[in-house]
């Protein structure tokens, strides 16, 4: 390994920045002085300053202790490592690229430093499907561009977040750092089967057409190489469709240093009881599940379960004839 892949780079999707550099030359210069500086005390209370009675006693002592310490640093090593890979019948190695790398170390890196917790809930999002249908033709001849269910979802994540705003914070050490503006990473697939999360900023400063036209331009930009280091940076929440490819929900993995990741399934025709004053019924609705994984830090089971049933509710409380 070079002494560059050696630096933990903290600039955009991993690059290592001067100030990186910098700080790993200090860190290295640092402990060298403080390796020497501990040699030379034990140099300086070594077998010549015990009485020679001692000394095989502090001899036997010293082999001792170093054999343990062997032991131990052998232990954690060994517990850190990954056990080798063994192949067997008919295989292909695959070096994975850079940007996968990334990824892989990030997402361990998460899980590593965060106490995971994941909640679920559903939404009957009936009103939201049929309005979408109603208005998608007259909004891409309007606005020259189409209309997802990305900008409608995040649009109520947005509205839930100014209610209970610790979920658009971080942790540092003892301190919850809570965020101001609300920048929403969406997680995006890439042709390639790498993933990207590309930022809208202060997206609770844009209506519904400001936020479906930065989530089609970020997308397209994604996927198509185009993005800018600041477009996938600053983002305080994240919201994944995982829906998308099928899946009815996840349990998607937090984006550090961000305390909260919100996914959303497939939408499905269901049969579901409907609750009215004349009676319950039995009707066909439009029904997606809801998943958010959280910090358990900071976020406990009641505020993360009861963010999600508000994002769930101000889904299901869509207003089919609202103008967009």
């Amino acid at each position: 390994m070079t002494e560059l892949e050696k630096i933990p780079g903290t600039g955009n999707e991993g690059r290592v920045t001067k100030k990186d550099i910098l700080s790993f030359v200090d860190k290295r210069r640092s402990g060298s002085q403080q390796s020497a500086g501990t040699q030379n005390e034990f140099q300086g209370a070594g077998a010549g300053s015990y009485p020679t009675h001692q000394r095989g006693e502090l001899q036997h002592h010293n082999e001792g202790s170093q054999r343990a310490e062997l032991s131990t640093q052998r232990g954690l090593s060994e517990s850190n490592t990954q056990s080798p890979a063994i192949y067997s019948g008919n295989t292909e190695i695959i070096e994975m690229d850079r940007m996968r790398k990334l990824i892989s170390k990030h997402m361990v890196d998460s899980k590593r430093i965060s106490a995971h917790v994941t909640s679920f809930t559903e939404a009957d999002v009936t009103n939201l499907v049929q309005w979408r249908e109603r208005i998608k033709k007259d909004f891409e001849k309007r606005e020259g561009d189409k209309i997802t269910f990305t900008p409608l979802f995040i649009e109520a994540i947005v509205r839930c977040i100014k209610k209970y705003p610790w979920l658009n914070s971080s942790v540092d050490g003892d301190q919850i750092i809570v965020k101001k503006d609300i920048n929403i990473g969406m997680a995006t697939a890439l042709p390639n089967g790498n993933l990207i999360v590309p930022v809208i900023k202060s997206a609770d400063q844009l209506n519904l057409v400001g936020l479906s036209k930065q989530v089609n331009n970020l997308a397209n930009s994604a996927r198509t190489g185009k993005l800018r280091p600041d477009d996938t940076s600053g983002g305080t929440f994240t919201f994944t469709n995982v829906g998308t490819f099928g899946s009815l929900m996840g349990t998607p993995i937090i984006n550090q240093p961000q305390v909260a990741i919100l996914a959303v399934g497939a939408i499905k025709k269901r049969p579901v009881v409907i609750e009215t004053a004349q009676g319950d019924s039995i009707a066909i609705r439009h029904m997606m599940y809801l998943s958010m994984s959280y910090d358990h830090r900071i976020i406990d089971g009641s505020l993360g379960a009861t963010f999600l049933n508000a994002v769930a509710k101000e889904l299901e409380n869509f207003n089919p004839q609202r103008e967009y």
